[in-house]
């Protein structure tokens, strides 16, 4: 088991697609105490090679990936296991950068590596790593929104790529956008767009009307059966997704009322309320694989501890983007679901059991380290759990994405 925490955050372009991931990384004490001539150096070599040992593609599916490069690194002859076309190097902003970290970089960038600037603030001396850059990357949190102003005139003149990051409101990302910015990073896009006097668009009300029903305890399982049934295109793309090689089960599923009986009453309730958040377009796919990978992982950690009702975790971890998916308070959209107290209190305050586990998997997933704690879990069980989840939401929204499409 890989002893390291392990994770990535998304950078997207102007049309909010995925283009790449960044890559995060924190080793153990041993890992980052090895007998190497430099520590930078050590740390470097454990990040490649644990990514190696990982697979790569398990986590950046296909997209680019960015890692981050000491000093040592960079001036190191040190042997980069990955694909230069799929691989963007930032240069930390901590790097002094004198003669021979821009000869560095230069060499790296004549090999046909995309070399990123992290935490970028423009001074004259920087000017020959300016030259040689593909993208730099500006700190929204860093600098008043007038110094952003200035660093986007100064560095238009160049033919770099310009990337956002930590944005972290709807606000920012559209301030960000008026002055052109090609990339973004953050997590803007799962906050709710809350705008005074809004309702809930008529589209997206069905959904949670008919979420409502489904969580609803009172359902019978004919009441259940009638229910998906009678949505022709949720009952096509759950029996769709059901009879795919994904589930490859025994036999050929032909009904709801067959689906019921062979998997069970909360696990329709579950996939079913899965499909039907999916079905929601016009927010960004990698909202809907976030709130996947937060369920999946939410119900691994469960089940790792031996907790029972797994599915009760994993509804939690998907049910919290609910927000963001209905641009409304998560206090109101509780509101309208008749969800157990238990998971209102994890989803709103992040108490209970519940409530513990949903906030380990959302401090993993912001590369919060410290803070990443779950019931007396080993840091290598936590990592093995984010890494499964990715890889079956990626899965699942694979099937979904196929489905739409039938």
């Amino acid at each position: 088991m890989i002893d390291v925490f392990v994770g990535r955050h998304a950078i997207y372009n102007r049309e909010m697609e995925v283009i790449a991931y960044e890559l995060l990384f924190r080793g153990n004490a041993a890992a980052e105490h090895a007998e190497f001539m430099d520590a930078d150096a050590a740390t470097s070599q454990v990040i490649l090679s644990t990514f190696t040992e990982i697979g790569l593609d398990r986590i950046v599916e296909g997209k680019m990936a960015f890692i981050n490069l000491t000093r040592s690194f960079v001036l190191g002859d040190y042997s980069l296991p990955l694909s230069k076309a799929g691989l963007g190097l930032e240069i930390l902003e901590n790097i002094n950068i004198d003669q021979p970290v821009i000869e560095a970089v230069q060499r790296l960038s004549t090999q046909g590596y995309t070399i990123v600037l992290d935490d970028f603030i423009y001074h004259e001396s920087l000017r020959p790593l300016v030259e040689i850059a593909d993208i730099i990357k500006i700190d929204m949190q860093a600098l008043p929104d007038g110094e952003v102003q200035r660093h986007v005139e100064i560095l238009r003149k160049h033919t770099v790529k310009l990337l956002a990051e930590k944005v972290e409101t709807h606000e920012q990302f559209e301030f960000c956008n008026r002055l052109g910015f090609d990339y973004f990073q953050g997590f803007f896009f799962c906050q709710p767009h809350i705008v005074k006097g809004q309702r809930i668009p008529p589209n997206r009300l069905v959904t949670l009307r008919l979420l409502a029903k489904l969580q609803d305890p009172v359902t019978s399982i004919r009441e259940l059966e009638t229910l998906i049934s009678q949505d022709v295109s949720l009952s096509y793309k759950l029996l769709r997704s059901l009879n795919s090689a994904f589930y490859n089960l025994p036999r050929k599923i032909e009904s709801i009322h067959q689906a019921l009986v062979m998997l069970g009453n909360q696990w329709l309730k579950t996939w079913a309320s899965l499909l039907l958040l999916s079905s929601i377009h016009d927010k960004p796919q990698e909202l809907m694989q976030m709130a996947m990978a937060r369920a999946k992982m939410c119900e691994l950690l469960a089940t790792a501890k031996r907790l029972s009702a797994k599915e009760i975790f994993f509804t939690t971890g998907l049910f919290s983007v609910l927000d963001a998916l209905m641009d409304q308070p998560m206090e109101d959209v509780l509101n309208a679901l008749p969800l157990s107290q238990e998971v209102n209190d994890a989803l709103l305050r992040r108490e209970g059991t519940l409530g513990s586990v949903l906030q380990c998997v959302l401090d993993y997933e912001r590369g919060n380290w410290d803070a990443v704690q779950c019931m007396g879990l080993q840091q290598g069980e936590i990592t093995q759990a984010y890494l499964e989840a990715i890889a079956w939401a990626n899965q699942v929204s694979k099937e979904t994405r196929v489905k739409m499409t039938h």
